[in-house]
């Protein structure tokens, strides 16, 4: 913790030790006096640890820092996973290395091994429980992003299927043929990388994801991604089909997927859901209010719409159809969320003026649901 010494009670603490954690502890550090810690229930960036091995980042990473243009996958303006990891597409142990790294140059209040059991508002103070006892705090950002909460099918023998997640969804038995349900990135992504390793794939998906055209990457499938499905197409060794599954079967030791159309598909190793993740708010889900498609409900400055300060942080922030899902559009809203913090206590937040200077602060989120012209 951050001089809980002087405060048994302290300002903000901090539930994810990930990239949404760090990052907003790193705002949080730039506020005159303010008080604060991470509590994180592994190591330091412990879902990136725990990142199947053939994962890799769909963002690039390069280190146009000085230029004005912060390394995309950065999570404070002065870093840059690139120079340090010099890789452009890193891996999930990779980049837990670079959030590691940052966490002890800047000297950041995480305590690790400590997952949070239980959490209480009463009159303004928020009581979180841990393993190692009770802390309080005036306010909460939750961080604990999606990894440890995969969304599973909701189909006829769905638990035969492996959830995309699973290291072992991606290192089925040699040569084997196999179905994936579900076709955007999560879904492109472990078929190509099945394919190269010389398995046969078939993607189900009634709603042609790889079809969708934009500028936005959370709705359409990343330039690299694209890249290699025309890869993976050519060698004839992948099929994608526009329709729902609709059941999944296992008959003498082999796996059949049923479409919408009645059609069956073969999987000889379990069928693989790459069907996403929805947010990991473990004790806190009852805190929030609920969106129409089931998501959190915020305000626009992140917050919880039923307990002033509790703020979410994370690909799970989303306002109307603007999905916060990457790096680089969650980091936006690290220095806003403690600058609002800052300011209600009475601190100084002069110091957030460099986040957006550098392009890491964004403090209306209707100015990003644009277009590109080409």
């Amino acid at each position: 913790m951050s001089r809980t010494e002087a405060s048994p009670t302290v300002d903000v603490l901090i539930a994810g030790g990930g990239p949404a954690g760090i990052g907003s502890a790193l705002a949080l550090q730039a506020v005159e006096g303010l008080t604060f810690g991470v509590l994180e229930r592994g190591s330091v960036g412990q879902s990136y640890r725990d990142w199947p091995r053939w994962t890799r980042f769909l963002t690039p990473s390069f280190t146009g820092n000085a230029f004005g243009a912060i390394d995309i996958n950065a999570v404070h303006p002065e870093t840059s996973p690139a120079l340090l990891l010099q890789t452009d597409y890193p891996s999930g142990e990779a980049y837990a290395h670079y959030l590691s790294k940052v966490t002890e140059s800047f000297e950041l209040p995480v305590v690790e091994n400590t997952p949070i059991e239980t959490v209480r508002y009463d009159r303004g103070i928020y009581t979180v429980g841990t393993p190692r006892g009770v802390l309080t705090a005036r306010s909460l950002i939750w961080a604990g992003g999606e990894f440890a909460a995969p969304h599973m099918l909701d189909i006829p023998g769905a638990d035969l299927g492996r959830h995309s997640s699973r290291a072992d969804a991606w290192e089925p038995p040699p040569a084997s043929r196999l179905v994936v349900i579900g076709g955007y990135e999560s879904g492109i992504d472990i078929a190509c990388s099945l394919v190269a390793r010389g398995h046969r794939v078939t993607v189900l998906d009634p709603a042609k994801p790889w079809e969708n055209t934009g500028s936005d990457p959370s709705l359409t499938l990343a330039p690299r991604t694209r890249q290699r499905l025309r890869v993976s197409q050519a060698s004839d060794n992948l099929s994608l089909v526009p329709h729902a599954a609709t059941a999944i079967t296992r008959t003498n030791g082999a796996y059949s997927v049923t479409d919408a159309t009645g059609a069956r598909y073969v999987s000889t190793a379990p069928p693989i859901l790459a069907t996403g993740y929805r947010p990991n708010l473990g004790p806190v889900a009852q805190l929030f209010e609920r969106r129409a498609d089931g998501w959190p409900l915020l305000t626009a400055d992140d917050e919880s719409t039923l307990h002033p300060g509790l703020f979410l942080s994370g690909p799970s922030v989303r306002h109307k159809n603007l999905h916060l899902c990457f790096i680089y559009k969650f980091r936006q809203r690290f220095a806003h969320v403690a600058n609002v913090i800052g300011e209600r206590l009475d601190r100084d937040t002069t110091a957030l003026r460099a986040w957006k200077l550098a392009g890491m602060m964004v403090e209306d989120v209707s100015c990003c649901d644009k277009e590109c012209v080409c």
